[in-house]
């Protein structure tokens, strides 16, 4: 006779297997849709318009990871990121400060750097000076706000990037800096993004005719599996939120909390800039506009700086490839940067 008391078996966790950023992703919408629902469309169209707008750096950020882990070419990068570190902070600060990509459009760039085995120093200052300036953005701070102060933000974001480098250059193995890349999930995913598949690196000499080999195509197709829906899910989330804090933050509030004269605007431009998403150049305007409301010129640049380095996509990005305790380096570096700067600009301008 069979045993007709046996233990039913459980239904599979659900909860655990739904990846909780697509839910998020869906959730937002839907949200809008039950409290403002004239909203919901735009903030959607907005979110998938921008994300758009950035494809191309994820496709090239993520072919390139897949071509090099295919070819074994990454062992090559790993190496030219050793040597002369000090060297490597220098051009990255620079690079960064002149590189024509926005705040979320390098997370793409940094993802692959991280996942290839760049210097978390030269990866730092490189971004922290990238959100902050580009030749466009030079342009139009220099013909809205004066030449002084986009040649002062210039060489504050640069500046910010070195600070940033050699403090992680400094601390490196400190506990806040070491082993720096999240680590991978227990359902199989990838904490950390780009670059953290199961099959080791290729050894010895590049193979860059890798498509004969099966192996080598599979580590190809594996790679894009990985790092293409990581970096598409956490930019689109960042630009749903991104959304939100532009259609639902009034520039008002944000601007009342900036006027007056001394220290206590620099900081508080610096804290009211971190989470207060500005696009670099929507945020010129909006200065200019502060300014002639009496905000003092050091509070300009701390607003500017902290907003351009910790804006919300950038930091929900960031947040994602590396652990805690780096991401609050990342954020701590900014903040007193940022102040540095206006203090320092308050004193000349």
């Amino acid at each position: 006779m069979s045993d007709t008391t046996q233990t039913p078996q459980r239904p599979p966790d659900l909860w655990r297997r739904i990846d909780k950023v697509w839910l998020f992703i869906a959730l937002l919408p839907l949200a809008v849709v039950v409290i403002d629902p004239p909203q919901a469309l735009p903030v959607l169209t907005f979110g998938l318009a921008a994300l758009g707008h950035t494809a191309p750096f994820i496709i090239f950020a993520v072919l390139a990871v897949a071509l090099m882990k295919a070819t074994g070419a990454e062992s090559l990068l790993a190496r030219a990121f050793e040597g002369n570190e000090i060297r490597m902070i220098f051009l990255a600060a620079a690079a960064g400060g002149l590189s024509p990509f926005c705040s979320c459009e390098v997370i793409p760039f940094i993802a692959a750097m991280l996942a290839l085995g760049a210097p978390l120093s030269a990866v730092m200052a490189f971004w922290l000076a990238s959100p902050l300036m580009d030749p466009a953005m030079f342009l139009i701070t220099s013909g809205t706000l004066g030449w002084d102060f986009a040649v002062a933000k210039t060489v504050a974001a640069v500046g910010l990037g070195l600070f940033g480098g050699f403090g992680v250059w400094a601390f490196s193995q400190s506990p806040v800096f070491i082993d720096p890349l999240r680590k991978r999930t227990p359902s199989g995913g990838c904490g950390s993004g780009c670059g953290c598949g199961t099959r080791a690196p290729f050894s010895g000499t590049p193979v860059w005719r890798f498509w004969p080999d099966p192996e080598r195509r599979e580590a190809f197709r594996e790679s894009i599996r990985e790092n293409g829906p990581f970096l598409l899910k956490w930019l689109l989330l960042a630009y749903l939120i991104e959304a939100l804090m532009l259609e639902y933050v009034p520039a008002e509030a944000i601007a009342g909390l900036l006027g007056g004269e001394g220290l206590q605007p620099i900081l508080l431009g610096a804290l009211v800039g971190a989470p207060a998403y500005l696009n670099g150049y929507a945020a010129v305007p909006l200065i200019d506009a502060l300014l002639k409301q009496g905000m003092a010129d050091g509070a300009a640049m701390s607003f500017a700086l902290a907003g351009g380095v910790s804006c919300i996509p950038a930091a929900v990005a960031v947040w994602a490839l590396v652990k805690p305790r780096v991401f609050a380096g990342y954020l701590g570096f900014a903040m007193f940067g940022a102040l540095a700067a206006g203090l320092a600009w308050g004193a000349i301008a």
